[in-house]
This record gives C-alpha cells, structure tokens and sequence, in this order.
C-alpha cells in the first residue's frame, strides 16, 4: 500500500491518501502517518480511499481507533469516496453511519 500525506495549517485539516491493499499488515503505517499530523496540530483528517482495492477488519478497526484520536483533538476523520469494495464493507459493518464518508 501507498500512503501519501497532505496538510493544511491554516485550517488545521489535512488528507491521507490511501492506494492498495488496507489491511493487518499496512496498518502500523497508516498509523504513523496519523498520530504524526496530530503531533503537527492538524485534527480534521480525510482519508481517501478511493484507490483502495481491499480492506480487512484490522484497518476498520485502525479507522475506527484514529476517528477517536481525533475526536480527542477536537477533529474529526472523515472518509473521501470509498471504492466500491471498501463501500459495501463500510455498509456491511454499518460503519458508514459512524464515520462522515463524501
């Protein structure tokens, strides 16, 4: 998996863009690049899913953990266009409800 970062100081937000394969073995990854935009203030964070193929119950559950995080931060994780695959499991696990997914 490809994880690429962006942020924007002014408002505080940034994105995590997400390419691949989301699963057991990337999700140490996905949360460095996280818990780092937190440690640079930023507390509103998208991340992009449209170009993630696969997605396992272990990066639900790192999705899950990092929207807490920045919750704690007064943020939010949002998630941008999920592909069709990563679509039905949010709905399957009725995640789409928890999260703001656009």
């Amino acid at each position: 998996m490809e994880i690429t970062t962006t942020t924007s100081p002014t408002d505080a937000s940034g994105e995590i863009r997400l390419t691949g394969r989301f699963d057991a073995h990337e999700t140490n990854d996905f949360r460095s690049a996280l818990e780092a935009m937190l440690v640079d203030d930023v507390h509103t964070i998208s991340v992009s899913l449209s170009n993630v193929r696969f997605i396992d119950s272990t990066a639900l559950a790192e999705l899950v953990r990092g929207m807490k995080r920045c919750r704690e931060h007064g943020g939010d994780l949002i998630l941008l266009d999920p592909s069709d695959p990563v679509r039905v499991i949010l709905e399957l696990t009725r995640l789409d409800v928890a999260f703001t997914v656009s």
